[in-house]
């Protein structure tokens, strides 16, 4: 498999949801700043995630295009597939919450500035649409 430039770890900076109007939305289950890694190596993939203040974290399930956190914690691994539309698909083997294992999930991933950025399409836990992008820096 070729190397693609979003290869390595990565430490989140941000996670930011937005509705159709602009206006952010805040996700409960691991907020708008959880602690997170990332990594990609050889077409597998594997992402933890964890709210930093976990005392405060409901438990619910997953919605359109996305896992479902635990007690303010998520965790899951798998393959990713570079599709011809630049989507990558990220088939999920492993997963925290058992009815997440077997999905697939698309990402929009694109590196600038040193950065990787992921945008994809969710939806709140009431199923409102949002769009969340996520930054990433580069673990050195």
């Amino acid at each position: 498999m070729a190397e693609h430039a979003f290869e390595g770890s990565w430490r989140l900076l941000s996670r930011i949801d937005r509705a159709a109007d602009g206006s952010m939305r805040e996700e409960p289950t691991l907020g708008s700043d959880p602690i997170a890694m990332l990594t990609y190596a050889n077409g597998s993939f594997a992402a933890q995630f964890m709210k930093r203040d976990r005392a405060s974290a409901p438990t619910l399930a997953a919605t359109h295009n996305n896992t479902g956190a635990v007690g303010g914690y998520d965790a899951y691994f798998g393959v990713y597939s570079v599709r011809a539309d630049g989507m990558v698909d990220h088939n999920l083997l492993g997963a925290l919450t058992a009815a997440n294992v077997g999905m697939t999930f698309e990402r929009r991933l694109k590196v600038e500035a040193g950065r990787l950025v992921i945008d994809l399409e969710t939806a709140t836990t009431s199923g409102e649409p949002v769009i969340r992008t996520l930054t990433w820096e580069r673990i050195a």
